[in-house]
């Protein structure tokens, strides 16, 4: 729900979205990688999953209230629309902290390799629309 926008999208409605991430190293590690995706699915995945299936929402929305009592699955921004380009930045600040943390959580085998840089997310809302956010985006 956008509830800054003047027309439908102010109202309840879907997306079937899709996450691109994009990372880069300057060399690939020992097993001719730049990162093993798992790596990458078992650090994101259960943070994209949140988004599943649930009604994201400014946290100025007068319909905010109600939604919490209708569901668990409410995802909330503070101060501002979950826009997909809103979107897109936090996937990317995620992204960004979990890349930059020690890899400890995910065990000896998926470690995000060293001198690993995140490029930047896209969230497709269509299959023709989407927003990009990343280091040297624009």
């Amino acid at each position: 729900m956008l509830s800054k926008h003047a027309e439908r999208c102010r109202f309840p409605h879907g997306h079937s979205r899709r996450i691109e991430v994009v990372l880069s190293a300057g060399h690939l590690d020992d097993h001719d990688m730049v990162c093993d995706f798992k790596a990458v699915k078992m650090a994101v995945g259960e943070y994209l999953d949140r988004f599943d299936h649930a009604m994201a929402i400014n946290s100025e929305d007068p319909f905010l209230p109600a939604l919490r009592k209708a569901s668990e699955r409410v995802i909330v921004f503070d101060h501002t629309d979950p826009t997909t380009e809103v979107m897109a930045k936090a996937i990317f600040d995620f992204v960004e902290n979990r890349i930059s943390g020690d890899g400890s959580n995910h065990g000896e085998k998926y470690q995000f390799p060293a001198g690993l840089r995140l490029e930047r997310v896209r969230v497709w809302e269509t299959s023709t629309s989407w927003a990009e956010y990343g280091v040297e985006s624009f």
